[in-house]
């Protein structure tokens, strides 16, 4: 289904919550961590080939660290389509200088769509569906669609999407403008939200046409989109570090949302493992573990020749790789970036993280 569309991969993440098996050289969009074989990097490339068309119409952004193993990663994909950041700066930068590439490249009307290389998708024919009708939405009207997904629990760590007006059907899918975007609630709020049946969590994927980007960029973030429009990749170190969600969709008023029923999840942490599980199990076993009076355990090893043994553990993730050991509780898998900042201070400590 070809639908004159440039998607484009976000792939500049470090990964940190999939510490220890994710590192510098190894971030997580290089793993394969949902059963496939493939990585998460790949899998993403392969469900939207068929949405660009050809590997000549896909892109990826990604960092100077890791644009080598990109290019491993994915051969097909033109050399001149891998943009490189000389600096991690967050989605807004990654955004806008991409836009303007594309733009530069392909014309203003270009529709284009972005895509976080970290996302499991269950039913890809269903995907294409709804980032047809987004795309349609987009070339209909100056709009910034992105897909909603129906919230199963109230998560602290995504962002929500309130929803407004209905403005009509696309590809029988409905469309609505956005009252709000709010960033990672806390429980209350979050449960308050799902409650009122009208919000989405954001998905982080965002389809437009890049003239209507670019003019709400000019409007709400200037300080970001001059400076690379004058001097391209070269304008990184005077940039903020900031979100699109930030830097855009929070002020424009031209946010749309289509909700996303086709099965989905961002592979953020080690507990998104437990959720792909086809059936629930005692533990989830990526190792080999032995146990005694362990449940709701996460346990992985890298080395097939390793044995793990738990006694009387419960809703723990335990990771074994290389050099490194992982144990923490289910409910603070978010604090493991906190430990890497104490691992990077330690000049000795870099044989930990690489």
């Amino acid at each position: 289904m070809k639908t004159n569309l440039i998607p484009v991969i976000l792939a500049g993440g470090k990964g940190e919550r999939f510490w220890p098996l994710s590192r510098t050289k190894r971030p997580k969009q290089f793993l394969s961590l949902d059963g496939s074989g493939k990585s998460l990097l790949q899998s993403t490339a392969e469900r939207l080939l068929p949405l660009a068309g050809d590997w000549d119409k896909i892109w990826v952004v990604t960092s100077a660290l890791i644009a080598a193993g990109v290019k491993e990663q994915l051969p097909q994909l033109p050399e001149a389509n891998i943009l490189i950041e000389p600096e991690g700066k967050d989605t807004a930068p990654a955004v806008t200088w991409t836009t303007l590439e594309i733009a530069r490249k392909y014309g203003a009307e270009s529709s284009i769509a972005f895509f976080p290389a970290d996302h499991w998708i269950a039913d890809r024919a269903a995907f294409e569906d709804t980032i047809k009708a987004a795309n349609s939405l987009a070339k209909d009207i100056d709009a910034i669609v992105t897909l909603g997904i129906q919230p199963n629990y109230p998560s602290t760590g995504y962002g929500y999407i309130e929803r407004g007006a209905e403005i009509g059907q696309y590809n029988n899918i409905n469309a609505y403008q956005v009252t709000r975007f709010t960033e990672k609630p806390d429980r209350p709020t979050a449960e308050s939200f799902i409650k009122t049946g009208k919000y989405s969590w954001n998905s982080g994927m965002f389809i437009f046409r890049a003239k209507v980007v670019l003019a709400e960029l000019e409007k709400f973030a200037p300080q970001l989109l001059n400076p690379l429009k004058e001097k391209g990749v070269k304008a990184y170190p005077e940039l903020e570090k900031t979100s699109i969600d930030y830097a855009l969709m929070e002020k424009t008023n031209l946010a749309h949302v289509i909700p996303a029923d086709f099965g989905w999840d961002d592979l953020g942490d080690w507990n998104a493992l437990e959720r792909l599980q086809k059936e629930k199990q005692t533990n989830l076993e990526l190792a080999n573990h032995v146990c005694k009076d362990t449940k709701g355990a996460i346990v992985y090893s890298s080395d097939e020749d390793e044995i793990i043994v738990t006694i009387g553990l419960e809703d723990v993730v335990i990771v074994r790789d290389r050099n490194a050991t992982l144990i923490v509780k289910k409910d603070r898998t978010q604090e493991i970036k906190q430990v890497l900042k104490s691992l990077k201070a330690d000049p000795n400590a870099n044989k930990y993280l690489s």
